[in-house]
Formats: structure tokens, C-alpha cells, sequence
């Protein structure tokens, strides 16, 4: 069984569930998980975690994001991108210095609503569901981060940039947003996830390069080992005598592990825990107030 991440490229066409589908085909093994959601217009980074590594997959999900996105000024539709109805079309009457105040005035934090045309749930139900059924029901507006924005070209009515942001943001509905600010309206017309987390997109792979690496046996050279997430904790293997207390999920006392060096831990620090023979096995807690170690997530095969 594989146990690790995997940088896939998204490719157009393909939902994200689709792509779990078939790489479950491809390496012939049902425990595959994905680490958030891509339209399936997008392309892009969409990091994939198999076997223990799925354990991983909303703390990934919950790393910022980074996309490349294609705007269009002066329409606007159903589902706030080019692949849905147009429900008004404008002149676009702004100049470039005009369309560049508004697109970086949303750097920071701001509430955004999501769309319609989203998987989120509403009384158990997806509001894409609703919005094909022809309702549309209140959203509560939700804070984003918008780290940076950075304008690659201006090509009125287009315009392309990068945008960097916290997890839940909708790229489509900052389109739809700038839009409203100009007075214009705007509709996303291409979207790329360039990074998720630490997964940047020139080092991902596509399916058909996965089946080629299955085919020649090749594949482990693109596992990404599930303690690399945590590679900025401390880390540290259990002795010998503490292996089963490791093994069965229990809390770990300082004396139990054999640390390269004397580290000193806050309450809540996190520690990358391996087997005896420096094998990966979990991540720990410090919990100060009892001056032990609990398990937060365990990675046994």
C-alpha cells in the first residue's frame, strides 16, 4: 500500500473526486483521499494523500492557496465564471489605473459570500444542488484573507493576475466582487491553483504521468512522505522499551523519548514522533500543565 502525497495536476475536465476515482484505478488501492476542491474548469495543484497519509487531509486543505486567474470585466452570470448563464453584459468604460486601485484594494481581509454554485452545505443540502433546482437561499458572508495580489497583464476587458489567500476563498466571487466595485460587473474566465501549502505547481503530475510511472515501477520517486508537513517540529524516536505505548495511541513521557538534542516545549508545540528504528509513526502534543506528550494524529500502516 501507498503511504504518502502525491502533487497532482488537475487537468480541465476532471472534478476533484473524479481524479481520486481514477488514480484509484491507476495504483489499484481504494484508501485515496484529496485535499480540496477545484472546479472542473480549473487546473492545477491538488495534492492527494494515500493509505495513513490520509489522516493529512484537511490539515493540507486548510494551508493557503495560490492562484493564477483570468478576469473579465463587464459580464456577469449564474455562476459568477464564463461557464455559466450571462445575466448582464456592460461597457467597460475604466481605465487600467482605475481597474488596478479596485483589484488591490481587496489585499487584507475582508467578508466574502459564497456562491450559489458551491459545494458548501446549507440544512444538509449543496448549494449547487439549490441553485440548479433554481433557488437561491441566504449565505452568511465569510472572512478571507487575501495576502497579496500581483497584476500580470492588463488587456481590457481581461485582466490577469495572481492572488494569494487563505483556505475557503472563492477566486470566482473575488472576480464577481472587483466587478461590483468598478460598477461593471466581472466573471471569472480561467483559474489555476498554482500552490496549495508547500505543493507548488511546477513539481506536480499529471494522471497519465502516474500511469507511466506505475508502469515503470517508478512511482516512489514522486511520494511525498507524510512527516514532510512537519518538518518545521521537533522530532524525536521513542526508546525501545516505549515502543508499545507508541504503537497502542498512549500519552508519552519526556523519558520515553531519545532526543537528539534538550528541546524545550510550550503547551501545544507539536512533535514529529518515529519508532525506535526511525520509522515515522506519529504526531504528538505537548500538553505543559501535565508535562506528557498526547497523540494529535497517528500514521500506523
Amino acid at each position: 500500500m501507498i503511504n504518502g502525497i502525491m502533487n497532482i495536476y488537475k487537468e480541465a475536465g476532471y472534478t476533484s473526486h473524479d481524479v481520486v476515482a481514477k488514480l484509484r484505478g491507476i495504483v489499484r488501492q481504494k484508501k485515496i483521499g484529496h485535499t480540496g476542491t477545484l472546479d472542473p474548469d480549473a487546473v492545477g495543484v491538488l495534492p492527494v494523500c494515500f493509505g495513513s497519509a490520509t489522516k493529512l487531509c484537511d490539515m493540507i486543505t486548510d494551508k493557503s492557496k495560490e492562484y493564477e486567474a483570468l478576469m473579465r470585466l463587464g459580464v456577469t452570470t449564474d455562476t459568477q465564471d464564463m461557464s455559466g448563464r450571462i445575466l448582464t453584459e456592460r461597457a467597460v468604460d475604466v481605465g487600467e489605473t482605475e481597474v488596478e486601485s479596485a483589484v488591490m484594494a481587496f489585499v487584507g481581509g475582508y467578508e466574502q459570500i459564497p456562491p450559489m454554485y458551491s459545494a458548501l452545505k446549507v440544512n444538509g443540502k449543496k448549494l449547487y444542488e439549490l441553485a440548479r433546482e433554481g433557488r437561491e437561499v441566504e449565505r452568511q458572508p465569510r472572512h478571507v484573507d487575501i495576502t497579496y495580489i500581483r497584476i500580470l497583464s492588463m488587456n481590457l476587458p481581461e485582466v490577469r493576475f495572481v492572488v494569494g489567500c487563505s483556505k475557503g476563498t472563492y477566486i470566482r466571487t473575488l472576480c464577481a466582487d472587483i466587478g461590483k466595485k468598478l460598477g461593471c460587473g466581472a466573471a471569472m474566465a480561467q483559474l489555476k491553483r498554482t500552490r496549495a501549502g508547500s505543493f507548488r505547481v511546477e513539481d506536480s503530475i499529471t494522471l497519465a504521468g502516474v500511469e507511466e510511472l506505475m508502469r515503470l515501477g517508478t512511482y516512489e520517486e514522486h511520494i511525498i512522505a507524510p512527516d514532510s508537513i512537519f518538518m518545521d517540529c521537533e522530532g524525536a524516536a521513542v526508546k525501545r522499551e516505549a515502543e508499545r505505548a507508541l504503537l497502542n495511541g498512549n500519552k508519552l513521557q519526556l523519558r520515553q523519548l531519545d532526543f537528539d538534542s534538550r528541546a524545550f516545549f510550550s503547551d501545544g508545540d507539536m512533535l514529529r514522533v518515529y519508532s525506535a528504528d526511525r520509522e515515522f509513526r506519529a504526531v504528538y502534543t505537548f500538553v505543559k500543565s501535565e508535562g506528557l506528550f498526547k497523540p494529535f494524529k497517528m500514521f500506523l500502516e
